[in-house]
């Protein structure tokens, strides 16, 4: 994929990547220098990261435990066989 810069030094990102990545108008974007690369990151003081730590768990002791009982394992907990 590619993308042209405008002459105000602006670029419209592919609609493939805008619609994996969820980014709609307004979406705040880090912009990084790595050599000669450009990165671009998703601003995790999103809607989502600020509600996080808001709610309480329920009486689990931690959101693993909580994890655990909704689906059955938590990220890291090793593959059944």
């Amino acid at each position: 994929m590619e993308a042209t810069v405008a002459e105000r030094g602006q670029i419209t990102l592919p609609k493939a990547v805008r619609d994996a990545l969820g980014l709609t108008k307004g979406t705040i974007l880090k912009v990084e220098l790595d050599g000669a690369r450009i990165i671009l990151r998703k601003n995790v003081d999103d809607a989502i990261s600020r509600a996080r730590g808001k709610f309480k768990l329920d009486g689990f002791e931690s959101t693993d435990d909580a994890l655990r009982q909704v689906r059955g394992r938590a990220p890291g907990d090793p593959m059944e066989a």
